[in-house]
């Protein structure tokens, strides 16, 4: 189950507002609970068993290592530390990297198991909580319902944000439910759920298009580059949008995870306002434990390597994923030590273009099926041995020449800046009408839109 299907918005979500907000405070977490593994049930039901499995280990295990933290027993508490990480880790690997590994070696007739939806995002979530709980940073959690409310929780359960148990720690407990609240809540979801069925679905459909061409022209291969960078964006952030959205329904109030990332003037930059929760994971985590910038630039550029070869692989179990990692790396290794303070001198323009147009040629290697696939858009996009158009790129580029630019304007901050404009400037009152009649239209046409159109879906699902 997705937050852009039918099935969610008219029925899953309609029930469980009613109930939550029928229900007395003690059952409410119970209730969150339970509609959370069915709505990972929905889709995976085979699947919620490892999710119960990994939720009690670390549960338990987290809580006898508090305990021999506490009685000065350091020693048993960094074993069982290991035991977390390594039934953690293992697991993901076994799910996720076990078939890359022996393909690699030749075992071609491996049999890859399936892997279980949101699986890398819940695993970050007990590995940064049992973390904590060893560093001294946060207490155990005493009720199993509200770990296990924490780790399942369906608005942020598939695709993040990222939420460590630190941010949410109070909010388990107890949180303010208003009405204020929930149309904060409403007005976020709407407005992820419009970037995802009217934005990212429709440019999705341009994407589909030119990446199923055999013979591409420089003219088309830019069009699909561009197609996918619009795409993948507006339908992340949309389901950000959304699960922030949601987590203001039921009182949680979940960390941002994007800050208008096409507008960054650097690759540093970029991956400061790209998927944030996952970059600040990898930093906390990671990065920093590893030595981060403290022992000399080679050690540093070790770090960033390694950083980014896991953020590659977390992506997906496949070479081009890992090829994105590295290929990262180098143009941040490359600014942090040689470029940033050069480019302040470059013009702005210049900057931001530098950004893009190696943003874009990064999300090739990620949307491609396989290397060969990636290193022919390359050539197209550079002009080798293609032609500059053809009558399929330039027919697309008219069918989506109205969409193209809002898209393009829809990734800055300037959409932003019209609504503060129009909230200091029109009446409070009216205001408020005017925003509510917004969601109303903007909801109904997302479901006329669901309705009418098969195509739906959502690129970070198998992450």
């Amino acid at each position: 189950m997705v937050f852009s299907s039918l099935l969610f918005l008219t029925l899953f979500l309609p029930l469980t507002m009613i109930l939550y907000y029928l229900l007395p405070g003690r059952y409410k977490n119970i209730l969150l609970l339970i509609v959370s593994l069915i709505f990972y049930a929905w889709g995976e039901p085979k699947h919620i068993i490892l999710m119960l499995i990994t939720t009690v280990y670390t549960w338990l295990l987290s809580l006898l290592l508090e305990k021999c933290l506490n009685s000065g027993r350091t020693g048993a508490a960094r074993i069982i530390l290991i035991l977390c990480l390594v039934f953690s880790l293992g697991t993901l690997f076994f799910y996720k990297y076990s078939g890359f590994v022996m393909r690699a070696l030749g075992q071609t007739a491996f049999s890859t198991p399936d892997l279980p939806i949101g699986i890398s995002f819940y695993t970050f979530q007990s590995l940064s909580y049992v973390i904590d709980v060893y560093r001294g940073d946060v207490k155990a959690q005493r009720s199993w319902v509200n770990f296990a409310m924490y780790i399942s929780l369906f608005p942020q359960l598939i695709a993040g944000p990222i939420v460590r148990y630190a941010d949410v720690e109070n909010q388990l407990a107890e949180r303010t439910h208003s009405c204020k609240n929930i149309y904060r809540g409403i007005r976020r979801f709407t407005f992820g759920l419009a970037k995802k069925v009217l934005l990212a679905n429709q440019i999705g459909l341009l994407w589909d298009s030119i990446s199923g061409m055999g013979n591409l022209s420089t003219l088309g291969a830019w069009l699909g580059a561009v197609a996918f960078s619009l795409q993948i964006y507006f339908d992340f952030s949309a389901y950000s949008d959304m699960a922030i959205g949601l987590g203001r329904m039921f009182g949680f109030e979940f960390t941002e995870n994007f800050r208008y990332p096409y507008q960054s003037k650097s690759i540093t930059e970029f991956w400061r306002r790209w998927h944030m929760t996952l970059g600040t994971w990898f930093r906390e985590y990671v990065y920093i434990p590893l030595g981060g910038n403290r022992k000399g630039k080679g050690r540093q550029a070790l770090n960033l390597l390694i950083v980014w070869s896991l953020t590659g692989l977390w992506h997906g179990a496949d070479w081009r994923f890992l090829l994105w990692g590295i290929y990262y790396f180098l143009f941040l290794t490359l600014e942090k030590f040689f470029l940033l303070q050069r480019m302040e001198k470059w013009p702005s323009v210049v900057r931001h273009l530098y950004t893009v147009i190696v943003v874009v040629f990064g999300w090739v290697i990620f949307a491609c099926e396989d290397l060969t696939a990636a290193g022919d858009f390359f050539k197209a996009m550079i002009g080798l041995g293609v032609p500059l158009t053809d009558n399929a790129a330039l027919f697309q580029l008219e069918n989506f020449a109205f969409l193209l630019p809002i898209l393009l304007v829809g990734a800055t901050e300037l959409p932003r800046r019209i609504v503060w404009h129009l909230r200091h400037h029109v009446h409070p009152a009216k205001f408020e009408k005017l925003t509510y009649a917004s969601c109303v239209v903007t909801t109904w046409v997302c479901i006329a839109f669901l309705v009418a159109d098969t195509y739906n879906p959502f690129l970070y699902f198998r992450f």
